[in-house]
């Protein structure tokens, strides 16, 4: 076992760790056909042509999410100084950009085109937060295959996906793309997409290649803010937050995706500790590595230096393709000739592009993904059923006073709000290709249903300047008029359902907010609508979760119904009927105020836990310490019961396993889809441990009166974790055994493990 020792400016960090610096016993063996077709390749390459090859550009004109964009890229394609493309707006264009390559470069080298398909593509799912609510692993892998075989189908090589940040701050906008807090689902998220996106075979032409992002740690950005520092220790890494990316890496991803933020000081684009150093020797990933938009050319604002030097950084650390900045291509030919950086270097990184080109057969084939029909009638009929049983699995029911639902066929009902009648809006952030004729308005799904009335009852906003960031008119019908209409309707009606909530711009990448509550304008219209004594459903449309402590005591149901993609709309209105039984659980707690933030299930305990009725507690005198909706919650229109956890032998000896069981019975009317959770916590150990850690859940469809006994098996794996010397093992001592139906509603037993 080595020590890996790293400089953060000028100061050494010491850390004993259990890998080794050699990679020879985690990579696998190079396919030697490949090796031996980009090794030619590569001597037959003139230095531009090799760093063309790290060149990633945005298409002239394309959408840009940064605040620069490449121009004349046609001629740079022609040349062979651009080794892939992204952000293009069909699959003719594509194949013309293609032909260009290969019939006009020299070396006719193929283009690899990539598109940030995060969701789903022409079909749209729900957003990756909402789609982690259904814990349904082998459903998540299906929608990746989905917009995999959509995205292949339009010539798309490479998606920007998945997102497996981890955060546990719902202010950060980005929160919509990830899967939530919890770094075990994290983690089993990560290789349900990455299978999902790669199939069996990557150069399939029904197939693309994944790319896991934002490696690191970007999740975990201060205050919420997108772009913004990361501080935290080693330990907690290793913990917390690099086990998704690991587990990526596991499932064969074949890209890494860089982040903004720095890691102890360097940024993460050019931080070889974090990409040579656990990238690549300590988890053996062998595919290539690029940055995010514009990344190198922003380390100059992080003080690092300039184009040049921070291109010279990039590439030393382990950076393959450089993302918009053009530094590659304008700077390390100069830096090369100082001796700031080798030649060998440049190869390796040229090598793993290659490499990435041969794995999708594009030297095999450059067109393999650009001759495709479009997507025929019956295969379109089956993405749109699974995009219905995505989002339906993705609703949350918050609340449901008294069975309000599922409606009855005789209530007439009124639904008002200003995502009503939206269409665009639920299919959330990150959508470039999702096909608006597909989608209808939650208004126009429970018109189906019978006696509906309907208002708009608000704008979504009055607020000038975040109207003005996300493109939203707030001119229009006088604010007291619509609500005049809206409360003269909902006293109409017996019961209203209330569409609320964030636009499709009000969440995702550069969308953070410092008030993850209602718009004023939203707050003001439910409080009217609570006030004519209906009983008001509210169906919240979000990418986050929000603070909702006034909605919560005065609404008669809440169900969260993120923003669900294409098929969101009939989703929510059988569910409202009760054609469906809401089944989602949270993967991130919904505060109860911004002021708690951050607020999780698996804290650590402290000094002076909280106690009730004493101050001088780890507490807030204007709050209770725990979240509005905790981790893992979720109702449904039936009731499950726990019987007792059974454990034959509760003392577990090195190398054993355990067999925890428990008892579950449907105890109302409906049959219905639960998700037992099983949770361990460590009592005792050589450094602070969490409350408690999610390890392992079961969903369980019983029919009304069934019941069902099911078992957990708990290994040493289960009760390991990364010690103040980041060896990652178990320690002899007590642990306690938790299952329910959230982290906060379990039933617990105990174990000893004995070495």
């Amino acid at each position: 076992m080595k020590l890996f020792r790293f400089k953060v400016l000028g100061f050494a960090l010491i850390f004993a760790c259990l890998w080794s610096c050699s990679s020879s016993d985690t990579t696998t063996k190079t396919d030697e056909a490949m090796d031996q077709y980009v090794t030619e390749l590569v001597d037959k390459m003139t230095l531009d042509e090799k760093l063309g090859q790290l060149n990633l550009l945005a298409w002239d004109g394309s959408l840009t999410t940064g605040a620069a964009a490449n121009t004349g890229v046609s001629q740079k394609v022609e040349k062979g100084l651009v080794g892939g493309l992204f952000n293009i707006e069909s699959q003719q264009e594509r194949r013309k950009i293609q032909e260009l390559v290969i019939k006009q470069s020299r070396l006719g080298i193929p283009l690899m085109f990539g598109q940030d398909v995060i969701h789903g593509h022409h079909t749209v799912f729900p957003i990756p937060l909402a789609l982690s609510c259904s814990w349904d692993m082998d459903l998540i892998e299906k929608t990746a295959r989905a917009a995999a075989y959509e995205a292949s189908a339009d010539g798309i090589d490479w998606v920007f996906s998945p997102m497996v940040d981890i955060s546990k701050d719902p202010r950060w906008g980005r929160v919509a793309e990830g899967a939530g807090e919890d770094v075990y689902l994290g983690s089993m998220v990560a290789k349900a997409m990455v299978k999902g996106y790669q199939g069996a075979d990557m150069a399939s032409d029904e197939s693309v290649m994944a790319c896991v992002k934002h490696y690191a740690l970007y999740g975990a950005a201060e205050a919420g803010r997108d772009y913004n520092t990361v501080d935290m220790s080693v330990l907690r890494m290793f913990q917390d937050y690099l086990p998704p990316y690991q587990a990526a890496v596991d499932a064969g991803v074949g890209s890494v995706m860089t982040s903004f933020n720095d890691i102890n000081g360097v940024p993460a684009t050019s931080n070889k500790w974090l990409i040579e150093d656990i990238l690549r020797n300590y988890w053996g990933f062998n595919g290539f590595v690029v940055t995010d938009y514009t990344a190198i050319r922003e380390m100059g604002f992080h003080g690092v230096g300039d184009l040049k030097t921070s291109s010279a950084l990039a590439i030393d650390a382990g950076i393959d393709m450089d993302m918009v900045s053009e530094g590659f291509v304008h700077t390390l030919q100069s830096s090369l000739e100082e001796g700031k950086v080798s030649m060998e270097t440049i190869d390796k990184a040229c090598k793993r592009v290659l490499e990435a080109k041969y794995k999708l057969g594009l030297f095999k084939d450059p067109y393999i993904r650009l001759k495709k029909d479009k997507v025929d009638s019956q295969k379109q009929k089956e993405l749109m059923d699974l995009a219905l049983l995505a989002a339906q699995k993705s609703c949350v029911l918050l609340k449901n006073k008294d069975n309000i639902l599922p409606f009855k066929s005789d209530q007439s009902v009124a639904v008002i709000g200003p995502l009503a009648d939206c269409k665009k809006d639920l299919l959330g952030t990150w959508v470039l290709s999702g096909e608006l004729d597909q989608v209808q308005s939650i208004k126009e799904a429970v018109q189906q249903k019978g006696n509906i009335l309907y208002a708009e009852g608000a704008k979504l906003t009055d607020n000038e300047d975040i109207a003005k960031l996300i493109n939203y008119n707030t001119k229009g019908e006088d604010d007291e008029a619509l609500l005049k209409k809206a409360v003269l309707t909902a006293k109409k009606a017996d019961v209203v359902v209330a569409v609320l909530g964030e636009s499709a711009a009000m969440s995702g990448e550069a969308s953070s907010m410092a008030d993850i509550s209602l718009q004023a304008t939203q707050q003001k219209l439910l409080k009217a609508l609570v006030k004519t004594g209906k009983p008001v459903v509210l169906v919240l449309v979000s990418g986050r979760p929000m603070t909702l402590e006034w909605e919560a005591e005065n609404c008669a149901a809440i169900l969260q119904c993120w923003a669900g993609g294409t098929q969101t709309a009939p989703a929510v209105s059988g569910i409202l009927w009760g054609d469906y039984n809401p089944s989602g659980k949270l993967t991130m707690s919904f505060p109860r105020k911004v002021g708690q933030i951050p607020v999780y299930y698996n804290m650590k305990n402290t000094g002076r836990p909280f106690y009730p009725g004493i101050k001088y507690t780890s507490r807030y005198l204007d709050v209770s310490n725990k979240p509005l909706f905790p981790f893992g919650y979720g109702l449904s229109y039936t009731s499950f019961e726990y019987g007792d956890l059974v454990i034959k032998d509760n003392i577990m000896d090195q190398g054993d396993t355990i067999t925890v069981s428990v008892t579950m019975k449907n105890t109302g009317e409906y049959a219905g889809e639960e998700t037992a959770q099983l949770y361990i916590r460590d009592m005792e150990a050589s450094i602070t441990r969490p409350l408690k850690e999610l390890k392992g859940f079961k969903k369980v469809y019983l029919q009304p009166g069934e019941e069902k006994t099911i078992e957990f098996e708990i290994t040493e794996d289960d009760l390991k974790f990364y010690n103040k010397n980041l060896e990652y093992k178990v320690e002899p001592g007590e642990f306690q055994i938790e299952v329910g139906s959230d982290s906060e509603n379990i039933k617990a037993s105990k174990i000893h493990y004995q070495l």
